[in-house]
């Protein structure tokens, strides 16, 4: 688009996305202009978005960052974007940078809200920085010891991130838990172990949960092993979910516990901002093994067809790459 006017991915009604221009104002103080080149869709939240099954109770908190309109429709919404700095201070100028903002071919955004991508990772491969901010964060909350016996329920991207993070730790056995048999060869990129959920070993020291089902939370619960954490990472935004707290809940004393990107885990909450997580978030995604959660590119003009099939509940598309015209002019 020319200087002045930009476009951005609108969800305007159930399953209904468009692409809207839009006047782009030249940056004001302390702003600088992003040229957008890849972003990310996420499937779990904007799955719910494009369905419009955001409970009125999280209007507000589920905001994010730099997103316009207002829940449940017509809403900008969005927070994986890489981009290159346009115009801004000498120490950013030309820079690539990550922002939490919505699918925008061009934006201006405040300074300090962008954070400069590791000359190591592949500006493609960072926009998993919003999602690898959450699974750090879990993995915060959870606190996986060496040698531990970890289970992920849910192979999507967040669990498949936090399943690569606790398979670092000297001596963990980590399987990452899925209904989809394919998603043994991620499991196997990703340097872990794989199984179909009745199949998948037991008497686990931490059971994380992010396949968003009822169902994978059943599971979780009974991988557990005596006086385990359960660490639940889905949003299952207006559903409500049945939760099996029969059985051998009480008597093997196992602790379920949540976990929200929105805040600092407590045991880092004292000496982390968000900024230094999310800095430390784009520092993880050095590793290339990282490459087989992406799914091959597809063009910004395309998104508003292809969101129905992408955000598909068995689509099997784990995170899809958007690319702007400015990454064509870059390669």
């Amino acid at each position: 688009m020319s200087d002045g006017v930009t476009e951005a991915l609108w969800y305007v009604g159930a399953g209904r996305a468009e692409i809207r221009t839009e006047p782009l104002a030249e940056p004001g103080p302390g702003e600088i202009r992003v040229r957008a080149l890849y972003s990310a869709v996420s499937r779990g939240t904007e799955r719910l978005v494009l369905a419009g099954r955001v409970p009125p109770s999280e209007f507000e908190r589920m905001r994010a960052p730099f997103m316009a309109g207002s829940f449940p429709f017509p809403v900008k919404y969005g927070y994986a974007t890489v981009g290159r700095v346009e115009s801004g201070p000498p120490g950013l100028q030309g820079r690539l940078v990550f922002a939490l903002h919505p699918h925008q071919s061009a934006f201006n955004i405040p300074a300090e809200a962008v954070v400069p991508i590791p000359d190591r990772v592949p500006p493609s491969r960072a926009v998993l920085a919003a999602n690898m901010e959450t699974a750090l964060n879990a993995v915060w909350d959870a606190r996986p010891a060496a040698a531990d016996r970890v289970a992920v329920v849910g192979a999507g991207v967040v669990g498949s991130l936090v399943a690569w993070l606790c398979g670092q730790l000297p001596g963990t056995e980590v399987t990452l838990v899925d209904i989809v048999p394919s998603r043994g060869e991620l499991a196997r990129a990703l340097g872990v172990s794989f199984a179909l959920p009745n199949a998948a070993p037991g008497e686990c020291d931490l059971v994380v949960h992010a396949s968003a089902t009822a169902a994978g939370l059943a599971v979780a619960l009974g991988l557990a092993g005596e006086e385990a954490t359960v660490l639940e990472m889905s949003w299952y935004g207006a559903d409500e979910v049945s939760v099996p707290l029969g059985g051998a809940f009480h008597s093997r004393r196992l602790k379920l516990l949540s976990s929200q990107v929105g805040r600092i885990a407590p045991s880092h909450r004292p000496r982390w901002t968000f900024g230094r997580r999310l800095a430390a978030a784009l520092d993880l995604l050095a590793d290339k093994r990282l490459d087989a959660l992406l799914a091959p590119a597809i063009d910004f003009h395309e998104l508003p067809a292809r969101l129905p099939d992408i955000l598909a509940p068995r689509g099997g598309v784990l995170c899809q790459v958007v690319t702007y015209p400015a990454a064509k002019t870059a390669a």
